[in-house]
């Protein structure tokens, strides 16, 4: 395993008299997709803010590699609809590139025909991918996406996660995804970070899918109606961790 570009120790966050997570060991190694998934109020975005230290936990602690990177996606992102804001003048807002690093980035994600289009003009699913693009402008070691599956279609869904599995593969990057919906990331995910305040279970998808504080959460797994899934010769453990060398079968 490579060294860990984030990783948390012991975390714990508590907002007023609300606990809002609770002793969470997690890490974020070089390469890897990692998913963290949980019901709405589990804490996951707070998590996420902690990794990228916007957030200082109450007890705990968060290692970061020195001089990490991070593009992020917010879950949500309002651009005034009266702002006239071109997707070009969207992509130089804080940044100091050009007009060739912009197209470079929008290309990446397929988005190069819209750089002089208005952002209020173009689609939800268009726009993420957009801000997507402004993510990877900072040539990020991290990339961490919020909810990035939100208000688009499922055909939609598809492809972005395809194209956040082949960002990953080109650029050598980690990526981070929150998500609530394990269906959708099946087979764009390396590991899975279930919580609820506290660590439910972690592991490969298909591990992860079928311990029972999983399912205690959101219920069977139902694969017909899965957007992706992949097969994994694996036993798991009573933690949801995947032993090394695990025979097939559950």
């Amino acid at each position: 395993m490579t060294e860990a570009l984030v990783r948390a120790e012991g975390v714990s966050v508590r907002l007023g008299e609300r606990l809002i997570l609770e002793n969470i060991d997690c890490a974020v190694e070089a390469g890897e997709i990692l998913t963290l998934i949980g019901p709405n109020g589990a804490g996951k975005t707070t998590l996420v803010r902690v990794l990228l230290g916007l957030l200082r936990p109450q007890q705990g602690r968060v290692v970061r590699s020195r001089a990490l990177r991070v593009g992020y996606v917010p879950q949500r992102l309002h651009v005034e609809p009266t702002l006239p804001l071109t997707v070009q003048g969207f992509l130089a807002l804080g940044t100091r590139t050009g007009r060739e690093a912009y197209r470079a980035a929008l290309a990446e994600v397929g988005m190069s025909h819209l750089v002089d289009a208005p952002v209020q003009r173009i689609s939800g699913g268009e726009f993420q991918r957009v801000v997507l693009a402004r993510a990877l402008l900072r040539r990020p070691a991290l990339l961490v996406l919020d909810e990035p599956a939100q208000g688009v279609d499922v055909g939609g869904q598809r492809e972005l996660y395809r194209l956040i599995a082949r960002l990953r593969d080109q650029r050598g990057c980690a990526v981070v995804i929150v998500s609530h919906d394990l269906h959708l990331v099946m087979a764009a995910t390396d590991r899975v970070l279930c919580i609820n305040r506290h660590v439910c279970c972690r592991g490969e998808p298909e591990a992860v899918s079928a311990h029972p504080e999983y399912r205690r959460l959101f219920g069977p797994f139902d694969r017909e109606f899965a957007v992706y899934a992949h097969e994994h010769d694996h036993r798991h453990g009573a933690d949801g961790g995947v032993p090394a060398g695990g025979d097939p079968g559950r």
